[in-house]
């Protein structure tokens, strides 16, 4: 018995165009904290790839996630050190795959940025240092800050800004504790709602209020809450700015924000 032909393609199919072979660093992403906001970023960098280059192009990334129960037990203990072991530990996984930049997608966790950086040999493009040139950018220099409680309260991402000649505003201690409640108790569960949307609008008012030109939505997450509709003056999305700024690094070289 004859085998049946096999179906034929359909007559209006067209190979791909494979447009023109460019050199792409790879990406590795060290995300997972919380993974919604990773997911973002691994969508952004497909995104702007696609959109720099055009047909069928998309990001080369590695991506690493880690248990973020894990880790926020550590940012409560306060236990740094071993929030930055491991880190560490899965920077250096990510360059023996072959990693040839690092992104940290996560704020709160840019305080360990110097051990994960000393654990590896490819450079870290730091994520305070993005946002800091899109600021400066825009021609601003004084920002309010929203982020989890470690990230406004902490000196660690403030003087970071403050090193590129920023003047940094954070919220007083009941719109901290709101802030961060918000974060953790529904954005890194994917939980969105309109009355915390509101709550941020009003903390973002009293920011402007206080002096503040610019919005830094420090903590990857907030980004799935607030963007430019909810605020009076310029927000910065630290997610996009820093995908943005590991694109231009992957294709072009660059080397801004980039430690190491």
């Amino acid at each position: 018995m004859s085998s049946a032909p096999s179906p034929a393609a359909p007559s209006d199919a067209r190979p791909a165009s494979p447009g023109p072979e460019v050199r792409q660093r790879v990406v590795g992403m060290l995300g997972g904290m919380s993974w919604e906001s990773t997911a973002e970023y691994y969508r952004l960098a497909n995104e702007l790839v696609r959109e720099r280059l055009g047909g069928l192009h998309s990001a080369r990334l590695l991506v690493a996630s880690v248990d973020f129960a894990e880790v926020e037990r550590l940012q409560v203990a306060g236990d740094w050190d071993r929030a930055g072991e491991l880190l560490a530990a899965e920077a250096a996984r990510l360059e023996a795959g072959g990693a040839e930049l690092l992104v940290l997608c996560t704020n709160t966790m840019h305080r360990v940025a110097d051990r994960v950086q000393a654990a590896v040999g490819i450079p870290l493009l730091h994520l305070a240092d993005a946002t800091a040139a899109a600021v400066r950018a825009a021609g601003l220099s004084t920002v309010g800050l929203l982020g989890t409680a470690f990230t406004m309260e902490q000196a660690f991402y403030r003087d970071r800004l403050a090193g590129h000649g920023l003047r940094v505003l954070v919220p007083d201690a009941a719109d901290r504790a709101e802030v961060h409640r918000v974060i953790y108790d529904e954005l890194c569960l994917g939980v969105v709602r309109p009355r915390s949307r509101e709550a941020y609008r009003r903390v973002i008012e009293r920011l402007v209020d206080a002096g503040a030109e610019g919005v830094v939505l420090g903590c990857t997450e907030i980004e799935l809450l607030v963007g430019a509709e909810d605020s009076p003056v310029p927000v910065f999305p630290t997610t996009r700015i820093h995908v943005e700024a590991a694109v231009t690094a992957a294709l072009d070289g660059g080397d801004r924000g980039l430690a190491g």
